[in-house]
């Protein structure tokens, strides 16, 4: 799988779980730590986040890092 596909479908997970626990972008974005614009742009899957933040995502919504692996 190309490095865009596997961003693609890593935010298509972000976006799933963060939805299904009713916290908005902006939120999330908080939450990490990001800036209020990084969340959407992790979720349309324009960037290649680092392990760590792959971790405090995971964390804020209360899942382990692999269930958001595609």
């Amino acid at each position: 799988m190309e490095s865009k596909t596997l961003a693609i479908e890593f935010g298509k997970k972000v976006r799933n779980k963060r939805k299904s626990l009713g916290i908005t972008q902006e939120n999330l974005a908080l939450l990490c730590k990001f800036d209020r614009t990084y969340g959407g742009i992790i979720e349309r899957g324009e960037v290649n986040i680092t392990l760590e933040k792959v971790y405090r995502l995971a964390a804020i919504l209360e899942c382990e890092p692999e269930d958001l692996l595609p």
